[in-house]
């Protein structure tokens, strides 16, 4: 019986990850790959190391180095010119300019609204 109970345990152990509880190993292994590619992408994106762990404050600084290194490594290798980001531009490009005449209205001063002042009591 008391070998049973080890075992059982055991048993009960392996089978946490049907459950959904990862280990402190794969978070910490899932955290390396993400900052990794998020130094990835930023160098891809010819973004400054800096500005990069400015835009991922949560990111791990150690992986998000490594990954832009190696993008860095990559492209000079194969010669690959960085790739300006498109999302960045076309939300500038949506949103309207406050120079635009169209949306002079914008910049106009709001119309003198009636006073909520209570009315003056009439002098007889």
């Amino acid at each position: 019986m008391k070998r049973l109970v080890p075992l059982l345990l055991l048993t009960l152990l392996a089978g946490c990850d049907l459950l959904g509880i990862e280990s402190p190993e794969k978070v910490a292994a899932s955290r390396e790959a993400d900052g990794k590619a998020i130094g990835g992408a930023c160098r891809h994106a010819g973004r400054a190391i800096e500005d990069c762990y400015a835009l991922n404050k949560k990111a791990d600084r150690a992986a998000v180095f490594a990954g832009w290194r190696e993008m860095n490594d990559y492209m000079r290798e194969n010669q690959l010119q960085e790739v300006v980001p498109q999302v960045a531009a076309s939300n500038a490009a949506a949103k309207p300019s406050t120079e635009d005449p169209d949306h002079a209205e914008d910049k106009a001063p709001a119309k003198n609204r009636e006073s909520k002042a209570k009315p003056k009591a009439r002098e007889s």
